[in-house]
């Protein structure tokens, strides 16, 4: 029998960008639609996304399978759950950088932005067997845009307070080059599941430097 028979029809329009059938308002409904994105990660990371299924998260989670379809009305729905789940620790990343840079904390800034976005990389598991395979629906595709402009945003605005001002096209670019770069190392690195090479992330950090140094003394020629 096709999981989509247990279908429930009530939705929440209220909810932008999040496909759930209903809030959970309950602290019992919100503990039972974590576990349920817990069991999905834990199954994305360990098993695969073939492996997702909605009877397989149910086992997981320990929970009837009709009690996911109260939330979700299909697997697409707890996949972009979780994706927006992971994206959201990559924008709050960033704003705490910039809060760090601007209260003058980041000495080094290309050392700690890798740092802190590795570590994201290396707990979401789940999120980077999601992506390394592209299982992305149109809207979290999309999401997954927004969310990297706003990181670029995020590192423009540490570099202008760095070199002391507003840069210009180029710091623009330079924070979309940085993005890019990151995210493709990243990934290359974290795409097995298993333990990263650390080296690897020492060499992004060092090419990022250059990068950064190269850049900081052609704004700072402009300013002059």
């Amino acid at each position: 029998m096709d999981d989509r028979e247990h279908v429930v029809t009530e939705a929440d329009e209220s909810a932008p960008g999040a496909r759930l059938r209903r809030r959970p308002q309950q602290a019992r409904s919100r503990a039972r639609v974590e576990a349920i994105l817990a069991a999905a990660d834990r199954i994305l990371s360990q098993e695969g996304y073939e492996a997702l299924t909605m009877r397989r998260i149910a086992e997981e989670a320990g929970t009837p399978v009709g009690s996911i379809y109260q939330f979700f009305p299909d697997k697409s729905a707890v996949v972009d759950a979780l994706g927006r789940r992971y994206l959201d620790a990559f924008k709050s990343a960033i704003d705490g950088l910039v809060d760090r840079a601007v209260g003058g904390e980041l000495a080094d800034p290309v050392g700690m932005m890798v740092d802190v976005y590795a570590e994201i990389f290396r707990s979401q598991a789940g999120g980077m067997a999601l992506w390394a395979g592209r299982h992305l629906s149109p809207e979290l595709a999309r999401a997954d845009e927004a969310s990297n402009a706003y990181i670029a945003e995020g590192l423009q605005r540490i570099v202008e307070h760095l070199i002391g001002g507003p840069g210009d096209r180029r710091a623009q670019r330079a924070a979309r080059m940085v993005v890019w770069a990151a995210n493709a190392v990243l990934h290359e690195v974290f795409k097995g599941g298993g333990e990263p090479d650390p080296e690897a992330v020492d060499e992004l950090k060092r090419m990022l430097n250059a990068y950064w140094a190269d850049l900081h003394g052609r704004l700072a020629a402009t300013e002059g």
